[in-house]
């Protein structure tokens, strides 16, 4: 019977909804654990002129306080670049940023010691926007480029032109557990951490590199994590950190617990994006050349914003072949938070730039936006299948997951019945938007496309299960039991998976890029092939055969192919195998092959392969208010031959609420002195129950298994959020209805009160577009 495939529960989801499940700040903690507690800057940008802690020694309970000259090693924690300094000597770079941290006894009393030290400072001027990064030329990096053909000829021949500005709003990552690390000494030089890290192996290093000390005296380990969404791939190794210099200096353990006020203040965020553009087109439609500029606010520090931006420029066609195509990156930097990975990881701020130009350019010709959407889709071979960086797309299925979610969601006959509701009713208004999603699948950086397992099996059959991968409730863990269960045959209850510690698996690559599953999936299962290998002949001859690669393991049986009958307990071979003095633990890895980038041609074949998906979504705006209703979505989504259709299911639809929530009510709001002001759940809108339709129906692309990847399934994790960008051009496709506008202008993200701007401009720039002289063809009419 097979595992993989099968709609099995996430195997922590009984401890999850009953409060079972053990997190990092639940565990029984440790005789003598201190915490500690952040002073956080009062300015955006100022020169530190004094630090006075004399105060706080006041306090009971107050063990000690940290700054710069606390650090044993180095005093940075950058991921890319050392530009992060975790504890300021001379300059805070942002409203917030932590000058010191008190430890103490308890909590309480690390907090009251905090609110006690008195820190001096010299203003200086801050940049606070895009817009002050480019006007002041603060950038963090040198442009990077990406050409096809020859742009500039191209829109100079072209039949119609059109520029202007898209910006894109950046996202807390609000995941339900904070930032929170447990430091533990031995008393000999060595640090047990436990950490909520998407990256055990970057914590581990950082904390190694602050303490001045060899990476193998510092083990991490991440038992699961309440949510992550990229904002703890390496935004965990600063407050990790602090923690580690707070045990080396007092020789006790010492637990960071950020509060959620402080988590949103200390953290990074989405990269919000400023995109300008021209693109040119012909009468019906196609894009012919495009010429953009995208601007990505890094914030004080670099971060993981190079691979950020770099995925947004390898991300601004979407789906769509344009001959002629240029698009340069920067990244500014701002006195604002460290900006870092999100789910998408700068894909989906280049898809909104894109989205945004192609329903500029349907407007403008009187064209249904979904028709100019599949006139410009990649198709047949070769130079129109070919990406702008040079990547041929072997495996397209974007008509196919079109053409399924049409069919499925009725888009023609609904289309009528908006039609008809927009004719009788004034003050509120239906739209209905169709958007493709193409997502490349890999690190862009390529030597983090690895991964490793190892699996140790005990002579009563019981195994346990490691693998560099981490948890944090997407089902990465039940998806790799399954895996392990399928390639040795036996049933899920004999494995333990184990947390993710780098004790066991070494030099691990972070559990980001939608890649958990491929990647660790693959070594897991080399690691089951090793010992299938060296279990084989021992059941061969415990069945008096000489023919162990006819040996089948299946159903906690092992048994020969051409002899079904002749068959022996898994346990027992087991048994047998450890009295033969074979071992029963084995190591599994793999590299993601045929991959490759070249940075200064910007060229290569970055991404093994794409994954799919259309989104249909409906909804009705009130006019009076600017709120929107979601009404239904319909998605079709391509997930290869699903692992776990259970699983996958909950990723779509998950991503697809986090990215409506992105795109139509997170707003971050910073004001002039550079202070966050929506830094609490009272302030910054998540979206709800209440936001979810009804009508929510997700399809698996069918007969879509993937050639080279683990059982045939492909990611599922980033894939889905883009989808949700149908919500918004939904609600573009509704304000349209108050009027005849050839432009609809729709800040990001589409509040009520962005949408009643645009409702305003419709109303009062209300044309009737020339008609194309071309009409669409046939057989896209609807």
């Amino acid at each position: 019977m097979s595992t993989v495939g099968k709609r099995k529960s996430h195997e922590s989801a009984e401890g999850h909804v009953t409060g079972k499940a053990v997190y990092t700040d639940e565990q029984r903690p440790p005789v003598g654990m201190l915490s500690v507690y952040p002073v956080l800057a009062a300015h955006a940008r100022a020169k530190i002129t004094s630090i006075d802690t004399s105060a706080a020694d006041e306090v009971e309970g107050l063990v000690t306080v940290l700054t710069a000259a606390d650090v044993p090693g180095e005093n940075d924690t950058g991921a890319i670049a050392h530009d992060e300094i975790l504890l300021p000597t001379d300059e805070v770079m942002y409203w917030g940023q932590a000058v010191a941290w008190t430890v103490g006894e308890t909590e309480d009393a690390a907090r009251l010691a905090a609110q006690k030290i008195t820190v001096e400072y010299e203003p200086l001027p801050p940049v606070l926007t895009i817009q002050d990064a480019i006007a002041s030329d603060s950038f963090h990096t040198s442009p990077q480029v990406i050409r096809r053909g020859d742009p500039n000829a191209a829109l100079q021949t072209a039949d119609l032109c059109l520029t202007g500005e898209v910006g894109v709003n950046g996202q807390d990552h609000f995941y339900l557990e904070t930032q929170t690390s447990w430091v533990i000494p031995d008393g000999a030089g060595h640090y047990q951490v436990y950490s909520s890290t998407q990256h055990p192996t970057e914590t581990q290093i950082i904390i190694a590199r602050v303490l001045g000390i060899p990476t193998n005296q510092v083990v991490v380990t991440c038992l699961r994590m309440g949510g992550g969404f990229g904002g703890k791939e390496s935004q965990a190794n600063p407050f990790a950190s602090v923690a580690a210099i707070a045990a080396y200096k007092t020789g006790r353990p010492v637990r960071v617990k950020l509060n959620r006020q402080h988590d949103m203040i200390l953290t990074g965020k989405r990269h919000g994006f400023l995109g300008h553009y021209t693109v040119g087109f012909s009468y019906d439609g196609r894009i012919t050349a495009l010429d953009v500029d995208l601007y990505a606010d890094g914030g004080w520090s670099l971060d993981l914003s190079p691979p950020v931006l770099l995925r947004a420029m390898l991300h601004v066609d979407n789906a769509y072949y344009i001959p002629n195509l240029e698009v340069r990156g920067r990244i500014a930097k701002t006195n604002t938070v460290s900006n870092t990975a999100f789910r998408g990881f700068g894909g989906p701020q280049g898809m909104v730039v894109i989205e945004d130009i192609v329903d500029r350019v349907a407007r403008s010709l009187n064209l249904p936006p979904d028709v100019v959407r599949e006139r410009n889709f990649y198709h047949g071979t070769g130079e129109t299948n070919t990406t702008h960086y040079g990547q041929e797309i072997f495996d397209n299925r974007i008509a196919r997951v079109w053409s399924d979610v049409q069919a499925n969601a009725e888009v023609a006959e609904r289309k009528v019945a908006i039609a008809q509701f927009n004719q009788t009713h004034t003050y509120t208004k239906r739209g209905l938007a169709i958007t493709p999603v193409k997502f490349g699948i890999s690190f862009n950086k390529t030597q983090y496309n690895q991964a490793g397992a190892l699996i140790l099996i005990y002579t009563d059959g019981s195994i346990q299960l490691n693998h560099g991968g981490t948890e944090m409730g997407q089902g990465l863990h039940t998806k790799m039991l399954q895996v392990a269960a399928q390639t040795l045959g036996v049933n899920l209850n004999r494995f333990r998976v184990m947390p993710t510690s780098t004790d066991k698996v070494p030099n691990t690559s972070a559990t980001a890029a939608s890649s958990g599953s491929d990647l660790n999936g693959q070594a897991v299962k080399d690691a089951c092939e090793t010992i299938k290998s060296r279990l084989a002949p021992v059941a061969a001859k415990m069945l008096a055969l000489d023919t162990p690669e006819e040996m089948v393991f299946a159903e906690d049986w092992i048994y020969c192919r051409t002899y079904p009958s002749a068959r022996v307990r898994f346990e027992d071979v087991v048994q047998q195998a450890y009295g033969d003095r074979v071992s029963l633990s084995a190591t599994g890895y793999y590299r993601t092959p045929s991959i490759y980038w070249n940075a200064e041609t910007g060229r290569g074949r970055p991404f093994y392969y794409y994954a799919y998906g259309a989104a249909v979504s409906e909804v009705e705006v009130d006019g009076f208010t600017g709120t929107f209703k979601l009404l239904q979505v319909d998605i079709v989504h391509d997930v290869g031959e699903s692992l776990n259709p259970l699983v996958d299911q909950g990723q779509i639809e998950g991503g697809f609420v986090q990215g409506m929530g992105w795109l139509t009510m997170e707003e971050l709001v910073w004001d002039a002195q550079g202070r966050l002001r929506t830094d609490a759940p009272s302030t910054y809108k998540i979206p709800t129950i209440s936001e979810v339709p009804e009508h929510f129906k997700v399809q698996l692309l069918e007969r879509a298994a993937q050639d080279g990847v683990i059982y045939g399934s492909k990611a599922v994790g980033e894939p889905p959020l883009m989808l949700a960008i149908s919500v918004r051009e939904a609600i573009r496709a509704a304000i349209a209805a108050f009027g005849q506008p050839d432009h609809v202008p729709l800040t990001s993200p589409a509040t009520p009160e962005a949408t009643l701007k645009a409702i305003d401009y419709v109303r009062t720039h209300s044309t009737v577009a020339a008609k194309s002289s071309i009409d669409p063809d046939p057989a896209l009419k609807s």
